[in-house]
């Protein structure tokens, strides 16, 4: 039988935006010869009565009661290379098909069943999807053009503005100096691995939106373009 990651513990589903839907939960990665513990999110959108996942989370049964109680989830997306861990576990469950933009790589060798591309299909409307030129790896954002434009991120753009309980305390420590635990951050990580240049923030700020449902940290609300563009001067003079 095929083994999946187990559940970890995070917080509920709460409903953000109408038919939009944030959970905060656990990663337990090893990586540069240290165990880390820190949180991520999944956004799960509502089209009808169909369910799309984004940056996946595996729930406990009590919270996939819950989620089945809102719809059949039938979508999943993967905006970043470096997420996905839990996508298998609901491919398996419930059928759903994968999103995800050109290049990227799933458990298993599994193959996309959708591409994710600027025009392209999406797999609920009305949104649209925002590609990382620059990045040495994929990486996008989907914009849900509703509520004034609520932007869903993975590792490029984050909210961190500090450590929750999902963090045990070496991480915590660890992750505060090395500059993740900022709000309306872009993404250490991330920076570091794919080398993202100026021009993508560029096109990032020409975005309509209002909001950022981030993979990292907190949903910042209202004043997310504004306190991005802010970031983005600073760090990029653009």
């Amino acid at each position: 039988m095929v083994s999946y990651p187990a559940a970890m513990p995070h917080s509920e589903l709460s409903e953000v935006f109408p038919d939009v839907f944030f959970v905060t939960g656990t990663s337990r990665p090893s990586f540069g010869g240290m165990d880390w513990q820190f949180s991520r999110n999944m956004v799960v959108v509502r089209d009808g009565r169909e369910l799309t996942l984004v940056n996946t989370v595996r729930l406990d049964d009590e919270a996939l009661k819950r989620l089945d109680e809102l719809g059949r989830v039938a979508h999943i997306v993967k905006l970043g290379a470096f997420h996905g861990m839990d996508d298998a576990f609901y491919r398996a469950r419930y059928g759903a098909r994968q999103w995800a933009l050109p290049g990227m790589r799933h458990e298993g060798n599994h193959a996309s069943d959708e591409e994710l591309v600027p025009s392209g299909r999406t797999p609920f409307a009305p949104v649209s999807v925002f590609s990382y030129e620059t990045s040495a790896m994929p990486e996008g954002l989907l914009l849900i053009e509703r509520n004034d434009g609520i932007l869903v991120s993975c590792d490029s753009l984050q909210n961190w503005a500090a450590a929750d309980g999902f963090f045990d305390e070496e991480s915590s420590l660890r992750m505060t100096a090395m500059g993740f635990i900022q709000p309306a951050n872009i993404g250490p990580g991330w920076r570091a691995s794919c080398k993202p240049q100026a021009s993508d923030f560029a096109r990032v700020k020409a975005l309509a939106f209002r909001h950022l449902l981030p993979a990292h940290g907190t949903p910042l609300l209202d004043e997310a373009l504004d306190r991005f563009s802010a970031t983005f001067k600073r760090e990029f003079e653009v």
